[in-house]
């Protein structure tokens, strides 16, 4: 959500499949962007010449989770020690972008992937990465980025803010139009997702105390996009990045699930945050 107020800033609802715990499933029992098969680079020599051995499980990486999250999710899958994998992706070259600065936030591509027993987490991100980087290296990707006057890695930024603050798919063009707008205009993003993702959480509510926090990621008094995504977005979220709707919104909140309002007016963008908490006050009896 998009508030300057000086009282706490509710933020949307996040969508349930781009939040949540983590989600190991046997066999394809959930599809998120895109369905991602083993390659054989993710096999040993063996099983290069056999190919036998069925995936024992599935792997869902949904669309906006955090890199922290992928960790977990894959310390859990293979059955490692907690921070395993964290571990491997400050060693391992994932052939990142420069900008990035050997940071891989953005670039673990949510989607589907079997894992067998010679999956390991150094294979499982640089194959996260690959996917990635093909993705965001298409041409209507790098054509999209130089038309909206920022890069591809910019790009990556903008759709990871607007799979974490869109609360629709169908919202997800307006959301991207408000960063570029504002970006446009020297204003400050002021999107609680940044300050969240800053704190190492997820909340609805951002309080005054937040937007003073001294972080790169605080969009509250900072201007531009942060140094890095905020999360792994899907193809929904870098579609928008690079295709934005057209129009003069600056803010917008969702006042209820699946009503979010865009304005220009701050006057009314009050007026929507003023909805907003009645009918969290109501919910909340």
């Amino acid at each position: 959500m998009v508030n300057e107020s000086p009282d706490v800033r509710p933020r949307r609802r996040l969508r349930p499949t781009r939040r949540g715990k983590i989600v190991l499933v046997v066999a394809a029992l959930l599809v998120v962007s895109a369905a991602v098969l083993v390659p054989l680079s993710l096999l040993g020599s063996d099983e290069k010449e056999k190919r036998q051995e069925p995936p024992r499980a599935t792997l869902v990486i949904p669309e906006g989770w955090r890199a922290s999250q992928v960790y977990e999710a894959v310390d859990r899958a293979l059955g490692l020690k907690p921070g395993s994998t964290g571990r491997t992706a400050t060693t391992v070259d994932l052939e990142l972008p420069e900008q990035a600065e050997g940071n891989p936030e953005g670039y673990l591509f949510p989607a589907t992937y079997p894992i067998d027993s010679a999956t390991t987490p150094t294979s499982l991100l640089r194959y996260m990465a690959d996917t990635a980087r093909k993705r965001f290296g298409a041409d209507h990707i790098t054509a999209g980025a130089q038309r909206n006057n920022v890069t591809v890695y910019e790009t990556a930024t903008i759709a990871s803010i607007v799979q974490a603050e869109a609360d629709t798919a169908s919202d997800m063009g307006k959301v991207a139009r408000v960063i570029y707008n504002r970006m446009l205009k020297d204003m400050p993003l002021q999107m609680d997702s940044t300050i969240n993702y800053a704190l190492k959480r997820s909340t609805l509510d951002t309080t005054t105390a937040d937007t003073r926090l001294d972080s790169p990621y605080n969009s509250y008094v900072r201007k531009g996009l942060p140094p890095t995504p905020i999360g792994n977005p899907g193809e929904e979220a870098l579609s928008a990045a690079i295709s934005p709707t057209p129009g003069p919104w600056l803010y917008f909140v969702t006042v209820a699930p699946g009503d979010t309002r865009f304005t220009d007016s701050y006057d009314e963008q009050q007026r929507n945050v003023e909805e907003f908490n009645r009918n969290r006050r109501a919910a909340t009896g």
